[in-house]
């Protein structure tokens, strides 16, 4: 039909386009940021483009060491096998920037853009140090013209404020600096798998000669392996508010489904049957309908914030309140579940042993960013209890300094350390502990003996469900006191 065949047109007009503009070609390619988006996409980038020298550039020693390392510093299924086949090849991690910055034709800007926590737009707006700070190391370095692109998830028109900076430290020097959006949609634990076979590629750019030369140059490095109706291209602007009202939605759906998962509980109905009578439905279909203790991760729950601190500043209270609620929601099933624990325990866990299965925010990553898991501790320490954690991924250094941040635990590190127990075998974690919750949907935990964690339980034993993995019927045979997210418990 002539609908299915427009995203071939469009892509191939462009080429058209850009062949009466000239055209660059990316040979060198710096990456400013060997953190969770920087090294996969580089490393993908490097196996899939031999021809392209890609240099992961960070001021961290201690990480650069651990990229070159055999035990990387970040864990993603398939990773490990994709940077070993390329390091040292066409793939070099260093602390050199200058160096790099200096040789390469296109630079993404893959650098840390928190929540900002003081001053003007404090819990809610993007902290944008880090990007300008890059854009000022750029400006200063360039000898020739870049392309400049940010990777990094920033705020609707970030993409200005960095032109205003490279183009203003720029006098005299005759360097052009083209920048472009090209957000990521990667999901951790599935990265690589993600990146070798995307769902589209988004790039946004300027409509000048320059800026669609810039755009062309990019899509030509994407298309040595996504095809062309697949790389998508737009304006700046739209290309940076898409990933946020990505996410936004992706998250609103969890929230959606969590707050059915309280009604559920209340009713006697069951939240996945629900949840297939709506997946059902082509309309709204299956995926992101999985009820749980809550969402997580580096993305979710920045990015809502950071569009909700945009409708605030565009004076759109009401659609900024719209979103504020997917966060509020989140955060009213973390606390909801837990107090549901400590109510079946006799509405006290002080001094009782809690053992809580998984860290990391999501299965298959080693990540604890805003992990449901951090929030749980926090009201089980706040309530005296001795926590128990398993997580196959993540360090006890990770979990003492998460849960030793001020706004978790507010004494800091001797409580934590007085409260938790990090333990590197579930089954010790499990010994002895009045109940267990499962927060990470972990496929390892399906598999463990549980009649063998019931007898060393003590009495009554309490398994809580946060993802809905575990066969309860067979938990209840063994003797366990099942609660689980969104089934309703007498």
């Amino acid at each position: 039909s002539s609908e299915e065949r427009l995203p071939a047109l469009c892509a191939q007009l462009s080429s058209l386009y850009i062949m009466t503009v000239g055209m660059t070609t990316v040979k060198n390619i710096c990456c400013i940021g060997a953190g969770y988006v920087g090294g996969p996409t580089c490393a993908v980038i490097a196996i899939k483009c031999p021809h392209i020298k890609v240099n992961v550039v960070d001021i961290s020693q201690p990480r650069i060491d651990a990229w070159n390392s055999a035990k990387l510093p970040i864990y993603e299924p398939g990773l490990q096998e994709v940077v070993e086949e390329r390091r040292g090849k066409n793939l070099f991690f260093t602390t050199d920037v200058d160096k790099c910055i200096e040789e390469a034709d296109l630079i993404f800007v893959s650098v840390n853009t928190p929540t900002k926590m003081y001053g003007l737009g404090r819990g809610r707006a993007a902290d944008l140090k880090y990007i300008e700070s890059a854009a000022r190391r750029i400006a200063e370095v360039a000898k020739t013209d870049k392309i400049v692109v940010e990777k990094s998830t920033v705020p609707v028109r970030a993409a200005e404020s960095i032109d205003k900076i490279l183009n203003s430290n720029n006098s005299g020097r005759g360097v052009k600096f083209n920048i472009l959006s090209n957000p990521e949609f990667l999901a951790e634990g599935t990265a690589i798998k993600d990146l070798f076979g995307p769902d589209r590629i988004l790039i946004g750019g300027h409509t000048t000669p320059d800026g669609q030369r810039a755009i062309a140059a990019l899509s030509d490095v994407y298309a040595n392996w996504v095809p062309r109706a697949n790389i998508v291209t737009m304006n700046v602007w739209s290309s940076e508010l898409s990933k946020l009202a990505a996410n936004a939605f992706l998250a609103q759906r969890i929230s959606s489904i969590n707050s059915v998962s309280a009604v559920c509980e209340a009713t006697g109905a069951d939240v996945d049957e629900v949840a297939r009578a709506i997946g059902a439905d082509s309309r709204i279909g299956p995926k992101f309908l999985k009820a749980s203790v809550g969402f997580g991760g580096s993305c979710f729950q920045k990015d809502i914030l950071n569009l909700v601190y945009l409708c605030e500043s565009l004076n759109l209270p009401e659609c900024a309140h719209y979103w504020q609620q997917v966060v509020e929601m989140n955060n009213f099933q973390r606390h909801r579940f837990t107090n549901r624990m400590i109510q079946a325990l006799f509405n006290t866990v002080a001094n009782k042993k809690v053992t809580v299965l998984g860290f990391a925010f999501k299965k298959d990553t080693g990540d604890t960013r805003e992990s449901a898991s951090i929030y749980i501790c926090k009201y089980l320490m706040d309530e005296g209890a001795q926590i128990s954690i398993f997580d196959p991924k993540v360090t006890s250094e990770q979990i003492h300094l998460d849960l030793s941040e001020p706004g978790i635990c507010a004494e800091g590190l001797d409580k934590v350390k007085k409260h938790v127990t990090v333990c590197h075998d579930p089954y010790e974690a499990l010994a002895g502990a009045h109940a267990f919750v499962v927060a990470t949907e972990w496929d390892q935990f399906k598999e463990l003996d549980f009649a063998r964690i019931y007898d060393s339980m003590l009495k009554p034993a309490w398994a809580f469900d946060g993802r809905l993995i575990l066969d309860h019927e067979k938990l209840r045979d063994i003797g366990f006191q099942v609660d689980a997210i969104g089934k309703h418990h007498a």
